[in-house]
């Protein structure tokens, strides 16, 4: 396992981080959000401050803006994303995805064949636009109706529109189910499965019982030649879990598995902020 840092995104960047909070700028919005992992402690100057997301002791929290941001645009490299001030203290997008964007767009354009790609808790569609971008078709699939909403935004927003992509509002593990029985097949697979949720009909989702069984069910949808086949976390597993889950069901030859963190530098000094771990099967 190692420890993968995004470098070149110009549009965000952590500027200080201490004492539970993270001082970040997206584009030209300043914010201010808790982070978690930011057990250290020192002076954290907010010069610039657009925003503040304060957390509340019974759980959640909220927005106080300095100015009306809510809602903007930023871009990595040909990418664009529309961002939002949205509960618990998200904007839309993880910056620290960018890692794996790149690395699925240079797998795909690397190959001299049409690539399908299945992208499972699809949220906001950052992987489903850069797989577009790269002449992908691309099966797009969340239980929120708003997340498929905002997806479509960012589509729409690069220019990719009228790309073949299909957006699902569906229960991930049951839509998997119901692909096995078509008999449908994908070169790249996608997954972002949360701690827990509800699917689009009120169906439970809990990591610890059903990500063992996703993950197991979705090698039958793998083509005879796949390429890639990725599992983002941010819930706290151990890069080592998901890799041996991924090692335990993988069913092809000739498949390199590992896993790595991602994580975001902070300009002030020479720190990674770690922000989440990906399971990766590389096929030859």
């Amino acid at each position: 396992m190692n420890m993968k840092v995004v470098k070149d995104f110009k549009d965000y960047e952590i500027i200080a981080a201490s004492n539970g909070m993270k001082y970040e700028r997206w584009g030209n919005v300043y914010l201010l959000r808790p982070d978690p992992l930011v057990m250290w402690e020192n002076t954290l100057e907010t010069p610039k401050l657009d925003a503040i997301y304060h957390r509340s002791n019974k759980g959640g929290g909220y927005w106080e803006n300095k100015r009306n941001i809510n809602t903007w645009t930023i871009s990595y490299k040909d990418l664009k994303f529309n961002l939002k001030q949205m509960g618990f203290k998200h904007t839309g997008l993880f910056p620290e995805q960018a890692i794996n964007w790149d690395f699925l767009r240079n797998k795909i354009e690397n190959t001299n064949r049409p690539i399908k790609v299945l992208n499972l808790f699809a949220y906001t569609g950052g992987i489903s636009v850069a797989a577009l971008k790269e002449g992908a078709s691309v099966v797009h699939v969340d239980s929120s109706r708003g997340m498929i909403d905002w997806a479509k935004e960012n589509v729409k927003l690069n220019k990719l529109d009228d790309k073949p992509i299909r957006f699902l509002v569906d229960d991930c593990l049951k839509f998997v189910k119901r692909e096995i029985r078509r008999g449908n097949k994908y070169d790249v697979i996608v997954m972002d499965p949360p701690s827990y949720g509800k699917g689009a009909n009120g169906e439970i989702w809990s990591l610890e019982k059903d990500l063992f069984n996703l993950i197991n069910l979705c090698q039958e949808l793998l083509s005879d030649s796949p390429l890639l086949f990725m599992v983002n976390s941010y819930s706290g597993l151990s890069p080592s879990v998901i890799e041996n889950i991924l090692k335990i069901t993988n069913k092809k030859e000739h498949a390199n598995i590992y896993s790595y963190e991602i994580g975001l530098p902070i300009t002030k000094n020479d720190l990674v902020l770690p922000c989440g771990i990906t399971g990766v099967i590389e096929y030859e």
